[in-house]
């Protein structure tokens, strides 16, 4: 709790010292920023409360001590960026399930990734434009007061500067769209899934992003006919989104990082092989199976031992039990 508290101060003081005084923050954009801030009491708190578990701490020590180890920098000065940008930004692992899927995701991941840069610094009052004559297209951009860039409103760059968010919308709501579609035809998804924990997630990104489309659409083809009406309907669905994230299925993006720790311990850790106890087949590097095992044992599972049997083995022992107990019972 103290955590989450100190986070969301140093948060706010962030935002004072960033808007100047809030002298650049816009009162209309308030509702966005006080979510922002409970958001971040929230992800700080969940995040404290997840690594308190055995495993999690575990993860958590191994994966900033690899990421952090001057003798990993030293010998593989390269491996913490290639982590970084093939399993958090590329996420190539989820390519060895479906091309499609990993498609969508990266739909998902890259189109809230902008919004996200663009959302948050100008709801905090970081980023603000300013037209450098009354009549003209000159733009000026300005980071904490500072101008940056100036660039023409008419330009490509202009373009882009002032149509990022339907960008990233549009990259969201084709990615979402492709895993509710999935969810409600493909059988094996539709098995387990949670309405809380599965589909409410892909609802909010496509009506966060459609309603944001709208807007645009109504400043620009309907003369802000409803654009009143839009405006507070995708605030709602915004900063109730924001409240949802840090106890929800989109707490994984705070996880993730630490899951590339680990990915970068098992590589920095080039030692002993070790092999399956039945079948002989490698698994893992020593180090990472008397980690999992270490983890088992804090967890109070007796069955630790089952880390040095290689997946195959492990169905074949289910099998094996499933024949011996359940099946005789028929």
């Amino acid at each position: 709790m103290i955590v989450g508290i100190v986070t969301a101060l140093v948060l706010c003081a962030a935002i004072h010292l960033g808007s100047r005084g809030l002298r650049n923050f816009d009162s209309a954009l308030a509702p966005y920023a006080i979510a922002s801030v409970f958001l971040a009491f929230g992800i700080a708190y969940r995040y404290t409360v997840w690594i308190s578990s055995p495993g999690a701490r575990r993860l958590f020590r191994k994966g900033w001590g690899a990421a952090l180890s001057w003798q990993n920098l030293r010998r593989t000065p390269t491996a913490l960026p290639r982590m970084i940008a093939t399993y958090l930004g590329f996420q190539k692992f989820l390519g060895a399930r479906s091309r499609a899927r990993w498609t969508a995701h990266q739909l998902i991941f890259w189109g809230c990734l902008l919004a996200a840069a663009i959302t948050f610094p100008l709801t905090w009052g970081w980023f603000t434009f300013t037209a450098n004559t009354g009549a003209g297209p000159e733009y000026t951009m300005n980071i904490w007061g500072f101008g940056v860039v100036k660039f023409d409103a008419l330009s490509l760059l202009g373009w882009l500067l002032f149509h990022g968010l339907d960008v990233a919308a549009v990259l969201v709501v084709a990615g979402a769209t492709y895993f509710l579609i999935r969810r409600m035809r493909d059988r094996e998804a539709s098995t387990g899934q949670r309405f809380g924990y599965d589909l409410v997630p892909l609802l909010a990104l496509i009506i966060i992003s459609v309603t944001g489309l709208l807007l645009t659409f109504s400043s620009v083809a309907l003369h802000g006919g409803g654009y009143e009406f839009l405006a507070v309907l995708h605030m709602a669905a915004v900063v109730l989104t924001l409240l949802y994230l840090p106890f929800g299925k989109f707490f994984h993006i705070a996880q993730r990082p630490a899951a590339v720790g680990m990915q970068l311990f098992k590589y920095t850790e080039h030692g002993e092989v070790r092999h399956c106890r039945n079948c002989g087949e490698p698994i893992d590097t020593t180090a990472y199976v008397d980690n999992l095992r270490a983890t088992m044992r804090d967890l109070k599972l007796d069955f630790d031992q089952l880390a040095e049997v290689c997946p195959r083995c492990k169905r074949l022992r289910r099998g094996q039990a499933y024949r011996t107990t359940v099946k005789p019972g028929f």
